[in-house]
Order: C-alpha cells, then structure tokens, then sequence
C-alpha cells in the first residue's frame, strides 16, 4: 500500500548512525576513561545491528620526579558485533539495550624512567580477551538526525592471564554518555 502514496507521504523504514562513546569506569581499583566508536544499521526503527568498539586506559597520572617505585598502567581495547533492540523509538525520549560481543586485548604499561616514557612488553604483560557487555541507555532525540544518551553498562570477560593481575580485572560497571548521529 505505501508504494500508491505520494513520494512526500512514504516513510523510510530503515536508517544508520555512527556514534562516539564517552565512558568511566574503574579498572583494578584505578580510574579509567574510555571511548568508543560504533555503526549501526537500523531496521524498522526498533532494531539496529553494528559494529563498535573501545579503548581504555586507567590511572592516567603525572609522576612526581621525585616517585622511583615501579608504576604501571593498563590500556587496551575491545570490538565486535552489536545487536541494540531499541523501545519505543518515535517517543522523544526511550530506552535501546545495546550488547557487544566481542574480542580484545590488554596489556600493562611499566613506566620504569620518569624523565622518559620506557614502555616494556612481553608474554607476562599482555593478553587477549572475549568480552560480552549488555547496556542501558537512556536516549534523547535532540533533532531529526541528533540523539543523546545516557549510558549504563556491564563487562563481562574471559580470564585475565597477566602477571601480578586478578583474572577478572576487566570485568565491572562503566556510565557514560554516547552521541549518535544519522538516520533514524
């Protein structure tokens, strides 16, 4: 029937958007930051499919000249499919369930030298992960091709195998806000 109507009378159902990520969270009991990147096709409004991921890093810090204990960092990233059924997406504000199924890898940084940056890597600092992260976000729709959204998010790994790591040092709640831009 929607082919009959006027061209200024039909609606698209399908649209995409890429979207930049804003993240915190706390990675072995340290601050991080994370910010990610995502694409989606979005199908009949209500569900879109894409791929997406993030980078991170924890304890970003100044070193005072005068520290000579060994410091480190972890930083890495993580990507994948995502599969986001969004509710009640014509409303101006409503709710999508992103979830990521992915790979990624980790790996610390050892800063050994304040007045440069050393960075050491072998077998026992580095490691690749699978990564399934179920989110929340709470969406606004600030113009036709605009939202904003409020984040709320869980990782889950597989085990860390790093030396001196818990094995489950990746896994935790991040909140952030995510800005999608495209054809919804």
């Amino acid at each position: 029937m929607n082919r009959f109507l006027p061209s200024s009378q039909k609606t698209e159902k399908n649209g995409g958007y890429g979207a930049l990520s804003f993240n915190y969270t706390q990675i072995d009991g340290k601050d991080a930051f994370m910010m990610g990147a995502r694409g989606a096709w979005i199908i009949d409004h209500s569900f879109a499919i894409g791929l997406g991921g993030n980078g991170f890093v924890n304890d970003i810090n100044y070193h005072n000249w005068r520290d000579n204990d060994l410091d480190y960092n972890l930083a890495g990233g993580y990507g994948g499919l995502y599969l986001e059924p969004i509710l009640f997406p014509r409303l101006p504000v409503h709710v999508s369930l992103p979830v990521l199924f992915g790979v990624g890898g980790i790996a610390k940084i050892e800063d050994r030298n304040h007045w440069n940056n050393d960075w050491l890597f072998d077998d026992s600092s580095e490691d690749v992960f699978l990564v399934f992260e179920p989110s929340v976000e709470l969406e606004f729709n600030m113009t036709r091709y605009l939202r904003l959204a409020a984040s709320l998010g869980y990782r889950f790994t597989s085990k860390i195998e790093m030396a001196d790591t818990n094995p489950d040092i990746l896994e935790g709640t991040n909140i952030g806000l995510v800005i999608k831009f495209g054809k919804f």
